[in-house]
Formats: C-alpha cells, sequence, structure tokens
C-alpha cells in the first residue's frame, strides 16, 4: 500500500506513479470549458464542422486534456498534502481527447533538486494517457514539493 503522503526527500528518480482511477471526457465537460475559457470553436461544438476537418469528428479542447491531468494529478495522493506550487510545464499535444475517451495520468520523476526553503523542486515526465493506453498529451512537469518537518 502507497503511502498517505511523500515529501520531496521521499521521490526516488525512476519512481512511478498513475492516478487510481480514470477520468471520462463527456460532452458536457467540453461545454463547460469553453464557456470558462471562452473557446468556443466549432470543432470542439458542431460535429458537422468537425466531421469535415483532419480529425473527423469532435475534440476535447486541448487545455482541458491539461486541465483534467492536473486535477488527475490531485488523485495522487502522495502529493495531495505535499505539494506546494506547480512552478514550470513543458506540454506538448500529441493525440486528440475525444468524447467518451478516458484519462489516466502516468508520473515518472526524472529529476530532484533540493531548493532553500521549506520545499525541493521535483520533475517529473507526466503523460497523458486514454483507454487504449495510447499518449494523447505528455511533457515534464515541476512541482515545488514540502520537505520533510
Amino acid at each position: 500500500m502507497a503511502p498517505d503522503k511523500l515529501y520531496f526527500e521521499d521521490f526516488a528518480v525512476g519512481a512511478v506513479f498513475e492516478s487510481p482511477r480514470p477520468r471520462a471526457v463527456s460532452a458536457k465537460m467540453i461545454a463547460r470549458f469553453g464557456e470558462l475559457s471562452g473557446d468556443m470553436n466549432r470543432l470542439h461544438f458542431d460535429e458537422t464542422y468537425a466531421a469535415a476537418t483532419s480529425f473527423q469528428g469532435r475534440i476535447a479542447h486541448g487545455l482541458l486534456g491539461l486541465s483534467i491531468a492536473s486535477g488527475l494529478l490531485h488523485d495522487l495522493e502522495v502529493l495531495r498534502e505535499t505539494i506546494m506550487a506547480f512552478r514550470q510545464l513543458e506540454w506538448k499535444f500529441k493525440a486528440p481527447v475525444r468524447i467518451g475517451d478516458s484519462l489516466s495520468l502516468v508520473m515518472e520523476v526524472a529529476q530532484t533538486r533540493p531548493a532553500p526553503g521549506p520545499g525541493g523542486l521535483v520533475r517529473f515526465s507526466a503523460a497523458l494517457k486514454n483507454q487504449r493506453g495510447e499518449t494523447v498529451q505528455e511533457g515534464v512537469w515541476s512541482l515545488l514539493v514540502r520537505k520533510k518537518p
């Protein structure tokens, strides 16, 4: 059984963490994200229009996928109480996210670096995967993680 929380000192390069449950993408989520962000591109809302594009149908906003990944990060209970800040992001959008996709997040510790103060920097290689195991988005996340008291 995994610990409830990990501090900066507990992270080892190569350690892998996966979100415990996938998150399904719905048309309602896309509509709400469009309203929130103001991105009402027809590619996300008009099936006839989207079917005539290279995507061959409606897709979710790329940034909705990234937002879901951020929520899935919260589901990794090992970070829930010790993450202090999201410091940096490098991100690639590799494949479309579609209505009905179930997304999960896989995080691998790529680097740890002590920092002055109460936290240290942990760099993760992150992959957002669909239900077929295809990586739809990926990148590197740098998180400030609390040091042990």
